[in-house]
């Protein structure tokens, strides 16, 4: 007894299972998880190493290549990128695709007990390297706290309280604070004064270090207990530290003490320079960054944080202001209610076509058969914990007209049995039982087609896997309801009476005519489509080519970069300049600005860029998407007008895996490549592009040069005045930066006590009168007697590795309505013609490398996707030749594909290839069951001829009804600039492709078959 037999004979448990069925799915529904988008691992850890006080080339020599030495052991390993910079290295870990989020914990800790191995053979004063494998968590939630009149520190205060308040609400994960300034206590000293009293810094730095350090004084056993010993005299305030008695060695003041705050200005502050500033809407911000556990449903997170957050506002002070920067629940939610209610239109329209084209009653069946389908996928989707998100869903409304073929088919088969006096329950159980394996393989062929993404190892295949595997329980469910409920259905709706046959209209009788002349001038038809194909294909170059496309969010970034080696204050100063403009428009929400580093990762496709004091980013929010588009264009044009001594470069948020830049020529060299040589490339390539009207934002990673000062220390002066190196450069930083010589508690926060010269003196002395004290008790020399001079000379303060060899990228961005393949196709034989060393090589990277990693990345899972399909095809007819005729077939919905592209402008990119591969399976679905029926026909004793003619023209209703669901059903996901492409490759390829289905099938089997229009 097979599926439908049982769900004939025993109708009650069918229609309870039916009902529990939808129960089950209406109630999964509500539970599935929500995302903006599909969670992809991000198998990339950071491994950060100070090294305080050396060059650049120091720290990529000494530290950077021992620590890649050490990682480069790990077979899990897929390419090395180190930046080093005076004094800090910074090596990007990227592990192998096939390692997911389940393996990856065991990678991350490997990779730190490699780190923690080579630590010992770091040179001394390194600091010690911390592994950042947290580097894909997004904090999908930015809240600003501003604060009129109030100090960083009183900011922080509140920021603790709402951090701490905000990381107990149920399903966050983890709360971060950017941008809150590191206090600090300093000492301005006069280097003068002391002198004059007699004092070395030494003296005074020693005794602030002992005043305040933590130490065991041990205990006192008194009767049964024993007591600590404390003693007081530990700071409690920067007054204590200024109250500090200093004994005075001068002739004048012998044997006398004085206060420290009689020889310097005590004060408390924060860290200068800071190491990044925070600015919300021009003031000063602190900004609480909030990530949701995984798995959970973000928009509920969301309003739960949100309440805590309201209820915590309502507490702070007047003047302080909460202000969100970037509300994921409220992106998902929008998101998914849009996709919902594109979804509810798609179903919408199939119901209105299968009640138009075959009468409310045959709508009823089918259309209640695809409701049955969907409810179903949404049981399945709650079990295999798949969320609602843009691929989920997209996929839902990409396989809907898939879903209703197999209903059709057997629908169509009932009547037809009807027809021929076959009484209801033999037509229900024939109508079904007889085209089962046809569907069933046409189905799994469909499935098959999207094989290739699940089987990608690659973040691409990570991202859109869930389509393969909501289409697959889509699919198999719906080929399990027509088998089960759509004949009963039938039994119950449709009624038609022996005999009554439709007669065949006019579309039909010219469809039989055209047919036959096609059947008669075989070669011709056949040579006529092979010239279409040709141009197709030919003029496909013409077709815009993108990786992933743009997102719809409202709001874009700009990023700023001054002169390497610019101060922070003075990169902040440009961003408030960009600031001060935006905040005049009123089609702008918000501006936050981040100096010094890129914003903390609240979007997963953006990577933050590097800490360096010479960047800066704006977030801008626009109250209106529509208003984007305007804002950019004009915001480029004031840019270029008014920030002539940086870079700025104005981007929108894309979709899909992170690109930072989509053009990228990188010049990689040995390991010991000289700088200058890989400068020198980088500059001819730059040229190139400068030459270029369609590149624009042309630089390179290394970026400027910076100069450094080079006091030349001499050991034969040294030695005599009793200076040691490290003394010279202990001085100099005191002087100029300061030196920690203690710690001052404050309640649970440690301030570092800091020892510098005097603002006055900072900034008037010149370097060589500077006094250094020498090993000579009570003696000082200037700078200049133990140095044989002092210059200034280049240096480069920016290095980067590729796979252990040095390497320079050439980056720039397309200008608009340009995209980043054409940008590359026009500059691409200049850049071949660069001569390279010996030893020096080019690669592309940006877009075009992960757009050729996606696509190969495709091909391993080609080779099981059409071995399944090539079984199923021989196995349902046991024949070759049906299989050979269905192959054929395929490659030629790229006239449709071509030509729909060609005349809307969309794109052709990642997510429109996923479209030519679903077309693989609708077409190959069509084609089978139109084999079966000419099989069928066959078997009635007709002619060959006769028997393709009469099956073509029997199988135009369901087959292009079936196509026009499809078809149909996707309209509403032409709006979406992420789905567009994909969109039209459907609808024009399908269009197209079914046509071909029932003209150039029919011919292709006559030749294969050798039939003729007269047998005789």
């Amino acid at each position: 007894m097979n599926l439908t037999e049982f769900s004939v004979r025993h109708q009650v448990i069918t229609w309870f299972s039916v009902a529990l069925l939808a129960i089950a799915g209406a109630l999964s529904f509500f539970k599935l998880g929500q995302l903006e988008d599909p969670v992809f691992t991000v198998k990339t850890a950071l491994v950060m190493t100070p090294y305080p006080g050396a060059s650049a080339e120091q720290v990529e020599l000494e530290v950077t290549d021992k620590i890649e030495n050490a990682i480069q052991e790990m077979p899990e390993l897929k390419s090395l990128h180190s930046r080093s910079t005076p004094g800090l290295s910074l090596v990007t870990v990227e592990i192998k695709g096939e390692y997911w989020s389940d393996r990856l914990p065991q990678v991350w800790d490997r990779l730190r007990r490699k780190v923690g191995d080579v630590q010992s053979a770091l040179p001394t004063g390194t600091v010690p390297s911390k592994v950042i494998d947290e580097f894909g968590d997004v904090y999908g939630m930015l809240v600003g706290v501003i604060g009129d009149g109030y100090s960083y520190r009183e900011m922080d205060e509140y920021i603790k309280k709402l951090k701490k308040e905000v990381s107990l609400v149920k399903g966050v994960a983890k709360v971060g604070v950017w941008g809150n300034q590191q206090p600090a206590v300093y000492l301005d000293v006069s280097e003068g004064k002391l002198s004059n009293l007699g004092l070395s810094s030494a003296e005074v730095t020693g005794l602030l270090k002992n005043q305040n350090l933590v130490v065991d004084a041990g205990h006192i056993e008194s009767g049964r207990f024993r007591l600590n010993i404390h003693p007081s005299g530990s700071f409690t305030s920067p007054q204590d530290i200024g109250d500090l008695l200093v004994h005075v060695k001068s002739r004048t003041k012998a044997n006398e003490f004085i206060r420290i705050s009689d020889i310097g200005t005590i004060r408390e502050g924060y860290i200068e320079p800071a190491e990044r500033i925070m600015r919300l809407n021009g003031r000063p911000a602190i900004v609480l960054s909030i990530a949701p556990l995984e798995g959970t449903n973000v928009v509920e997170v969301g309003k739960l944080v949100a309440e805590k957050i309201d209820q915590m506002a309502a507490e702070f002070p007047v003047g302080l202001e909460i202000e969100k920067i970037h509300w994921q629940p409220q992106v998902v939610d929008e998101s998914v209610h849009s996709f919902l209610v594109n979804f509810g239109q798609a179903v919408l329209i199939v119901l209105v076509v299968l009640a138009l084209a075959m009468g409310w009653k045959m709508g009823v069946v089918i259309g209640s058969a695809l409701v049955l389908t969907i409810l179903g996928t949404f049981f399945f989707l709650a079990i295999f914990g798949i969320d609602l998100h843009r691929m989920s869903l997209g996929a839902l409304i990409i396989a809907l007209g898939m879903m209703v073929d197999n209903a059709i088919v057997v629908a169509e088969g009932y009547v037809v049995k009807l027809q021929k006096g076959v009484s209801k329950t033999q037509a229900a159980l024939e109508s079904a039982q007889a085209p089962s394996m046809p569907l069933l393989g046409a189905t799994i062929i469909a499935i098959m087609a999207f094989y290739p993404i699940f089987a990608s190892e690659l973040d691409t295949g990570e991202y859109c896997r869930t389509l393969f595997i909501v289409v697959a329980i889509s699919l198999m469910v719906s080929w399990f309801v027509s088998l089960t409920l759509t004949p009963l259905q039938c039994m119950l709706f449709l009624d038609v009476q022996a005999n009554e046959k439709e007669q065949e209209g006019k579309l039909l009788s010219s469809f039989r005519s055209f047919l036959e002349l096609a059947l008669k001038r075989r070669l011709l038809a056949v040579s006529c489509l092979i010239l279409l194909l040709a141009v197709a294909l030919g003029t496909f170059g013409n077709v815009k080519q993108i990786f992933f496309p743009n997102s719809a969010m409202t709001k874009f970034m700009v990023d700023v970069w001054g002169p390497q080696g610019s101060r922070l204050q003075a990169t902040k100063a440009e961003i408030v300049k960009i600031e001060q403009y935006l905040l005049q428009d009123k089609r702008i929400k918000t501006v936050s600005s981040f100096v010094g580093e890129g914003a903390p990762r609240f979007y997963l496709p953006v990577s933050p860029e590097n800490p360096n004091s010479a960047f800066g980013q704006l977030i801008v929010n626009v109250h209106n998407y529509e208003d984007s588009e305007a804002v950019t264009r004009e915001l480029r044009d004031w840019l270029a007008d008014n920030m002539p001594d940086a870079m700025t470069r104005v981007r929108r948020y894309t979709v899909g895996p992170a690109i930072t830049w989509t053009f990228e020529a990188r010049f990689i060299g040995p390991a010991d490549a000289d700088p200058a040589v890989l400068r020198e490339l980088a500059e001819q390539g730059a040229a190139i592009l400068r030459d270029s009207s369609l590149a624009k934002h042309i630089s390179t990673d290394w970026r400027q040069q910076t100069l450094k000062v080079v006091p030349e220390y001499s050991q034969i002066k040294g030695r005599t005045s009793g200076i040691a190196r490290n003394d010279l450069a202990s001085t100099t930083k005191q002087f100029y930066d300061g030196n920690t010589v203690g710690t001052y508690r404050r309640a649970d926060t440690q301030l570092p006590i800091i020892v510098r010269e005097d603002i006055n003196n900072r900034h008037n002395k010149n370097l060589e009168l500077l006094q250094i004290e020498s090993s000579i008790p009570g003696s000082a020399v200037p700078l200049d007697q133990v140095v044989d001079g002092i210059r200034v000379e280049w240096e480069n303060s920016v290095i980067w590795r590729y796979n252990r060899h040095r390497a320079i990228t050439v980056q720039a961005s397309p200008i608009e309505g340009v995209t980043p393949a054409a940008l590359r196709q026009t500059v691409l034989e200049k850049f071949e013609q660069i001569k390279l060393p010996e030893g020096y090589r080019l690669h592309w990277f940006g877009e075009h490398k992960s757009t050729t990693d996606s696509n190969e990345d495709l091909k391993p899972g080609m080779l099981p996707m059409f071995g399944v399909i090539l079984l199923i095809l021989v196995g349902l007819f046991n024949a070759i030749r049906p299989m050979l005729i269905i192959m054929l077939l395929l490659p030629f919905v790229m006239i449709g594909v071509s030509a729909g592209l060609q005349l809307t402008g969309a794109a052709f990119g990642f997510v429109a290839i996923l479209g030519v591969m679903s077309l693989i399976g609708m077409i190959s679905k069509n084609a089978i069951v139109l084999i079966d029926q000419i099989n069928l026909e066959k078997e009635q004793g007709k002619t060959p001829h006769q028997a393709i003619i009469d099956a073509a023209v029997s199988r135009v209703r369901p087959v292009f009804l079936a196509a026009a669901t499809t078809v149909l059903g996707v309209i509403p996901l032409i709006p979406d600039l992420f789905w567009q492409g994909l969109a039209v490759s459907i609808m024009a390829g399908l269009s197209f492709g079914t046509i071909l289905t029932m003209v150039l099938l029919p011919v292709f089997y006559s030749l294969f078959y050798k039939t003729h229009s007269n047998p005789y």
